[in-house]
């Protein structure tokens, strides 16, 4: 099981969950993979010393073992299950290109996060 936790208020964030979502309805409706929005459970993962903040900036996801992943890390365990999007979770998630994938990724989601903000979508 792959409990994703996402921020509903960025459209740009709860778009791209909501394609997953299309992608992923077999994953979905068997309860392999679940998507929750942080902002209805906003202490979900305090226990991991996660905020609702820090949610809100980057993806957050717990696994089957209860391992908490954060950003690419996130989107590569999406990716890893998508079909048709294993190749993305092998390019980006190898371990030469992980350190880059990592970076990109938290810094567009820095941008993202700044953006939200500013318009107030908290």
């Amino acid at each position: 099981m792959l409990t994703v936790w996402y921020n509903t208020r960025c459209p740009v964030c709860d778009a791209g969950i909501a394609r997953q979502k299309r992608r992923l309805i077999e994953a979905v409706k068997s309860g392999w993979i679940e998507f929750r929005d942080i902002n209805l459970e906003p202490v979900a993962l305090a226990g991991y010393g996660a905020s609702l903040e820090d949610i809100r900036r980057r993806l957050h996801a717990t696994d089957a073992g209860g391992r908490l992943l954060v950003g690419a890390d996130v989107a590569i365990a999406v990716w890893k299950a998508t079909p048709g999007e294993g190749w993305l979770a092998a390019l980006f998630g190898n371990p030469v290109l992980l350190p880059l994938t990592r970076f990109v990724y938290d810094r567009f989601a820095d941008l993202l996060y700044a953006w939200n903000r500013r318009k107030g979508r908290w």
